[in-house]
């Protein structure tokens, strides 16, 4: 069953019958009204999805009726019927806030694919007003958008696991939102009124990496001019997040190790115990125990970490969230730009639900932002989109497979890609590909990407 409430607004009794019928057998509750006065009659009583009225009715026509539904219930759609199409008719009933126009005689397909375009359009503009409030309410408090079984599962397990203060392994592709995740379960734990610090572990070599979680006292080497708390010591009773912990070398792994075991680590310089009372998550989207077992990382550190594992879905295993996620997005850059749109239109939805993200929810929310920013009307339609998704390219079609390369090869391609697509700015760059700038250099450097 389809669902949803019509109202169908005709004095000619046979045109109210056979919509009636067409509706109701695709699954809509259907109310009719005879005149205008009767339909205004019946909308100062409840609102409906839809409104499908007949333009031309002695009395009140099917305009006034447009206006005085569009007043009482802005978020009601109307659609104008008539057999007496002209272009100014159309223009002023577009005017009026009508989402469709259609003319008498119309095809039973045609009816069916308008109302049903209409009905996806009221629930995009009403999710959109749903999450919006929820943008302007949340604050800094995340929120984990979904509805499919998988992201169901994952607010069910950081529900469990918050309250405690085990170690938790967040595992995902890159894009997936794991620190979102990290976050959530900081905002559900009893340390929520405490700091939430995050690093990433790629992004500095080993010294660095030593001095950001360590600190160091004053004099401890050349240029330590002032004592430096570290990220452990500053976090305090809060939680430390360690993104791309993966990507920290053995040394590293050694003295964190002792961190998690001893629960106190030293100044780098100092000989003063410095005792750590913060949770720590790590996350990584790299296969740790595949490393574990060549010998990259230690199984001690691993084990430690893996107390209790959680894996963020990809967006390919949460297809069913698209239209949510893209909801969100288009609230929140629409807001911060200062633009009223309403949603997508059905078919820009269905170009979003077809493409593959292989950039998983970072991607979406890039494409949702670039189409934002490009969008003239009220509704992003299909052609707004990127043109991967504009119909020119195949969505979800397999082809022969491509010739095999190594990870490095498809690395350099993807981030050359990705230069070229921000026109060299190394900073937009490194957001799109979910690193900062000083990974980007250090992973530039190492795939000969000189103009990086």
């Amino acid at each position: 069953m389809t669902g949803g409430a019509v109202l169908i607004v005709d004095d000619e009794a046979i045109a109210v019958e056979n919509l009636s019928h067409i509706l109701a057998r695709e699954g809509y509750a259907v109310s009719a009204a005879a005149s205008g006065e009767e339909a205004l009659a019946i909308l100062g009583e409840r609102e409906f999805d839809l409104v499908l009225t007949d333009l031309r009715m002695k009395g009140i026509d099917g305009l006034a009726v447009l206006g005085e539904s569009k007043r009482l219930w802005p978020d009601t759609e109307v659609v104008v019927m008539t057999g007496h199409a002209t272009v100014a008719t159309a223009v002023e009933a577009m005017r009026l806030g009508a989402c469709h126009y259609l003319t008498k005689p119309y095809g039973l397909a045609e009816v069916r694919a308008t109302v049903a375009e209409a009905m996806d359009k009221r629930r995009l503009r009403l999710e959109v007003a749903r999450l919006s409030r929820q943008v302007a309410e949340l604050g800094r408090t995340p929120l984990i958008i979904g509805e499919s079984p998988a992201v169901q599962a994952l607010k069910d397990n950081i529900h469990h696991i918050a309250p405690t203060d085990s170690t938790v392994l967040i595992l995902g592709e890159t894009g997936t939102g794991k620190e979102l995740v990290a976050r959530a379960i900081h905002e559900s734990s009893l340390r929520n009124d405490r700091r939430f610090l995050a690093i990433n572990c790629g992004a500095f070599n080993e010294d660095l990496l030593a001095n950001e979680l360590f600190g160091h006292e004053k004099g401890a080497f050349s240029g330590a001019s002032t004592l430096k708390k570290g990220l452990l010591e500053v976090a305090g009773e809060g939680t430390l997040f360690l993104d791309e912990i993966g990507e920290m070398s053995l040394t590293m792994q050694v003295r964190l190790l002792r961190v998690l075991q001893e629960r106190h680590f030293f100044r780098v310089g100092g000989t003063q115990e410095i005792p750590v009372a913060a949770r720590l998550l790590a996350a990584t989207n790299k296969d740790l125990k595949g490393d574990v077992e060549r010998g990259l990382f230690r199984a001690d550190l691993y084990y430690r970490l893996n107390v209790i594992t959680l894996r963020v879905p990809p967006l390919s295993g949460r297809r069913q969230d698209i239209p949510l996620l893209a909801g969100y997005f288009i609230a929140k850059y629409a807001a911060a730009m200062g633009k009223k749109l309403s949603g997508f239109s059905a078919e820009a939805v269905r170009r979003l639900m077809a493409y593959e993200y292989p950039g998983n929810i970072r991607e979406l929310e890039n494409i949702v932002q670039r189409t934002v920013i490009m969008a003239k009307g009220d509704v992003i339609e299909a052609g707004d989109l990127p043109q991967d998704l504009s119909g020119d390219a195949p969505l979800l079609v397999k082809h022969e497979a491509p010739p095999l390369v190594t990870l490095e090869e498809l690395e350099r391609r993807h981030i050359r890609d990705v230069l070229a697509a921000c026109d060299g700015n190394k900073t937009r760059a490194a957001e799109i590909l979910g690193i900062d700038r000083v990974s980007l250099w250090r992973k530039a450097k190492r795939l000969g990407l000189d103009e990086a």
